[in-house]
């Protein structure tokens, strides 16, 4: 190869990558933009119930999520059957059923995380994401716990009480207790946040 081909092809050869490092860089740059923010409502940190491994709530960022206070021992404990079935069945809109094992209301979540855990997959199939037992109401109440009360004006006053929270990290509403997971109005609440892009 003469020099002034040698030349020429050196030239190319740098333009070439040139382009291409700029092309992966702004593809880069866009699926970074595209990520969804964290809210400060999820900037918080929870062990997952069956091991204990520290669990980023960030992760839920951009999904439409449901937040129940849960226990073993109640007369809404059957509500987990219709809580992992309305999990699994919008989970792939972007649904993330949330649930926080505690035993503040009438000592009927008395168990390990180990008992709650092996409860909630052997009786239920529970699939959703749950983390270890903590306090929901009070002054002792958890960080998200806090939060959702202050943005809704409501706590929980029993078992399986449910916050809606949007794609944005914001709070929707409050469902007390009793409200099931098959209810008209939660669903078309949920519908409707899973439509909002």
């Amino acid at each position: 190869m003469n020099f002034p081909s040698f030349f020429m092809y050196s030239k190319f050869a740098i333009t070439t990558s040139l382009l291409l490092f700029g092309a992966v860089a702004s593809a880069q740059t866009a699926v970074t933009s595209q990520a969804p923010t964290c809210s400060n409502l999820l900037h918080k940190t929870f062990n997952r119930l069956q091991d204990d491994a520290p669990q980023d709530l960030c992760q839920y960022a951009g999904r439409v999520l449901l937040v129940v206070n849960t226990a073993s021992y109640c007369g809404f404990t059957s509500q987990y059957e219709g809580l992992e079935k309305l999990h699994a069945e919008r989970k792939e809109k972007g649904l993330v059923v949330l649930g926080f094992p505690s035993n503040d209301f009438g000592q009927q979540e008395p168990g390990n995380s180990k008992q709650i855990a092996d409860f909630c997959a052997n009786t239920y199939g529970v699939k959703f994401p749950m983390f270890e037992k903590s306090v929901v109401s009070g002054a002792g109440a958890n960080s998200l716990y806090r939060e959702l009360g202050q943005a809704t004006g409501k706590t929980p006053q029993w078992n399986f009480h449910k916050y809606l929270i949007g794609r944005d990290g914001k709070v929707i509403s409050s469902y007390a207790s009793a409200v099931s997971p098959v209810d008209k109005r939660l669903l078309a609440d949920i519908d409707r946040a899973l439509s909002i892009n």
